[in-house]
C-alpha cells in the first residue's frame, strides 16, 4: 500500500510538469539599432542609359553597392542601397519602334539586376535635354521638347509589354516617365503644355491622352505592380476624369491593394521639399473649363491620404527651400517623410540637401526609416500543438519606418525539427502592407500538417519576396530589426520559440 501512495505521488508531479496543449511561452525582443539593407526600401542609386550609346549594368557593382556601406555622387555619407533607379532614355527611337537589340539589352541589364540580389525602379523617357532660348517659360526651357507623339508611345509601351510581365519579380516599381523632358510630364510636345509657352494649363483633351498612356502602362504590367505618377493631380484626373477637382477624395483603406487601376498608382515627387510647393508638384493645371492655380494645401492633403497605400519616391532637386528642408528643429524633412510615407530617395541628387541631412543630424535616422522598418516586441505562442490541428498566437511589433511595404509578399511561419532540421512552412494571411507605421498586433490561427512527425520545433518568421525566382534568396527577404533574429543563411528571423509536437 504504501508502495502504490508513493507512485501515485510521483506519478502526480510527472503530470503536472507535462506541458499541455493550452500553455503558451511568451518571448519579448531586444530592438536593433543598425542600419541594414532590406528589400524595396532606403536610399536608392541612379543610372541612366541611353539608346545611342548603351552601357549595360556591372552586376560586381550592384552587389558591393547592395552588401557594403557605398557613397555615391557626392554624398557624404554612406548607404546599403537595394534599389537601382534606372532611366532609359530613348533618344534613337522617338520616331520609330524599339529595335530588336535594344530590347535583348534591357533583358539583360534585367537579368543583371536580378543576379545582383536589388530591385530596380523603371523609367522611360525620350529626352534628359532643355532647350534654352527667348521663350516665355520663366525657367527659359523651350520648345520643341522631345518627346514622342501619342501614337509612338503606345507603340514602344506594346512592345515592352511582355519584357516587364517577365520581369516583374525585379521591377519595384515602374514610373509613368514617357511624357515630357526627363519624363516627368511637364514640358511635353504633345499633351498639353502648361508652361507660358503654351497654353498655360491642360486641356480635357491633353488630360485624357495622358490617362490613356498611364493606362496602357498599368495594362502592360501584371496586377501586382504598381506605377508611380509625377504628381498628385496626375492620379486624381485619370482617376476621376479630366474635370477632377484638386480636393477630390484619396484612396480608402476599403480600396487600397485590391489590384483596381486606382489602387496601383502611387507617386514619385523629383523636387522634394525645393519650395513651398515643390516647384509645382503640389499645383493644380487646370482643364479645359478650370484655370491653372495655387492648390498646394488641398493636393498635399490629398497625397498624404492616398500614399499610405503605394510606392511613395523621389529625390531632392535643389536647396532653396533651407531651413524647412533641414532636420528639426530648424526644418521639416523627416516630418514630411514620414507625413507622405516615403520608401525611397535618390541618394546623388541633390546633395546639398541630402549632405545637410548628414552635417545636421538626421541622415542615420532617414537611411534606417525610408519605407518600413519593423522591431519584435513580444510574441506568445503555445508549447505544445497537435498535428493536423490549429494553432492560436499573437505578435507584437512596431514599424518604426515611414511606409509600410507597397508590393505583395508572403507571411510565412516555419517551423524547424531541432533534431532533423527538417522544415514545414505554415502560410499565414497576414498582409505586411497594412502593417503601418507604429504598433502592429497581429493574431492569428494556422493548422499544423497533419503528416508532420511528434518533435521539437524551433518557430521562425520568413517574409520572402512572393516570385518563386527569389523566393528562396536571402537578400530578397524582409530582415526584423532586432538583436540575434536574423539567419543571414535563410532569410528567417527566428523567434526564440519552441513548439512540441504531439498526437
Amino acid at each position: 500500500m504504501l508502495i502504490f501512495k508513493r507512485l501515485l505521488f510521483w506519478f502526480a508531479i510527472y503530470v503536472s510538469y507535462q506541458p499541455t496543449v493550452a500553455q503558451q511561452h511568451i518571448t519579448t525582443y531586444i530592438e536593433s539599432t543598425t542600419d541594414f539593407a532590406n528589400p524595396e526600401r532606403g536610399f536608392y542609386i541612379p543610372l541612366d542609359a541611353y539608346a545611342h550609346h548603351f552601357i549595360p549594368l556591372d552586376e560586381k557593382r550592384l552587389i558591393e553597392d547592395r552588401t557594403n556601406a557605398q557613397r555615391h555622387g557626392t554624398a557624404v555619407y554612406g548607404i546599403y542601397s537595394t534599389l537601382l533607379y534606372r532611366g532609359y532614355v530613348l533618344d534613337t527611337f522617338v520616331n520609330k519602334p524599339l529595335s530588336d537589340d535594344f530590347i535583348v539589352a534591357l533583358e539583360n541589364d534585367l537579368s543583371i539586376v536580378r543576379k545582383a540580389g536589388v530591385k530596380m525602379i523603371l523609367r522611360f523617357a525620350y529626352t534628359n535635354k532643355t532647350h534654352p532660348g527667348d521663350c516665355p517659360d520663366n525657367e527659359k526651357i523651350c520648345p520643341p521638347y522631345g518627346d514622342a507623339s501619342k501614337l509612338q508611345m503606345l507603340q514602344h509601351i506594346g512592345q515592352l509589354r511582355s519584357l516587364l510581365r517577365r520581369n516583374a519579380d525585379v521591377i519595384a516599381v515602374l514610373q509613368e516617365g514617357f511624357i515630357g523632358i526627363w519624363g516627368e510630364n511637364y514640358y511635353t510636345d504633345y499633351f498639353g503644355d502648361a508652361s507660358g509657352n503654351g497654353a498655360g494649363k491642360i486641356l480635357d483633351q491633353n488630360w485624357a491622352d495622358r490617362n490613356d498612356l498611364l493606362k496602357a502602362l498599368l495594362d502592360a504590367l501584371p496586377q501586382d505592380r504598381m506605377v508611380q505618377v509625377r504628381t498628385p493631380q496626375i492620379k486624381q484626373k485619370f482617376v476621376y476624369g479630366p474635370q477632377a477637382m484638386s480636393n477630390s477624395q484619396p484612396l480608402q483603406v476599403s480600396e487600397a491593394y485590391s489590384f483596381s487601376d486606382k489602387s496601383r498608382i502611387g507617386f514619385h515627387n523629383d523636387c522634394f521639399l525645393a519650395s513651398p510647393d515643390d516647384y509645382g508638384t503640389f499645383y493644380d493645371y487646370g482643364s479645359s473649363s478650370t484655370p491653372k492655380r495655387d492648390a498646394n494645401k488641398e493636393l498635399r492633403k490629398y497625397f498624404e491620404a492616398d500614399s499610405r497605400y503605394g510606392p511613395v519616391g523621389g529625390e531632392t532637386c535643389d536647396d532653396a527651400f533651407s531651413p524647412d528642408n533641414d532636420c528639426a528643429p530648424a526644418g521639416h524633412a523627416e516630418q514630411e517623410m514620414a507625413s507622405m510615407h516615403y520608401s525611397f530617395l535618390n541618394t546623388a541628387y541633390n546633395n546639398k540637401v541630402n549632405n545637410d541631412w548628414d552635417s545636421l543630424g538626421c541622415i542615420t535616422s532617414i537611411k534606417k526609416k525610408l519605407g518600413y522598418r519593423f522591431v519584435l516586441q513580444k510574441s506568445i505562442f503555445p508549447v505544445v500543438a497537435k498535428a493536423g490541428k490549429k494553432i492560436s498566437f499573437s505578435v507584437t511589433l512596431v514599424n518604426r519606418g515611414y511606409a509600410a511595404p507597397y508590393n505583395p509578399r508572403p507571411v510565412i511561419l516555419v517551423l524547424r525539427n531541432r533534431q532533423t532540421a527538417k522544415q514545414y512552412f505554415l502560410a499565414c494571411n497576414a498582409d505586411i502592407r497594412f502593417w503601418f507605421s507604429g504598433s502592429v498586433m497581429w493574431k492569428e490561427a494556422v493548422e499544423v500538417p497533419a503528416s508532420i512527425p511528434i518533435g521539437r520545433y524551433d518557430l521562425l518568421l520568413s517574409l520572402p519576396d512572393k516570385y518563386q525566382s527569389l523566393s528562396e534568396r536571402p537578400e530578397y527577404c524582409i530582415r526584423l530589426a532586432n538583436e540575434n533574429v536574423w539567419e543571414s543563411k535563410t532569410g528567417y528571423n527566428k523567434l526564440s520559440q519552441v513548439l512540441a509536437i504531439i498526437r
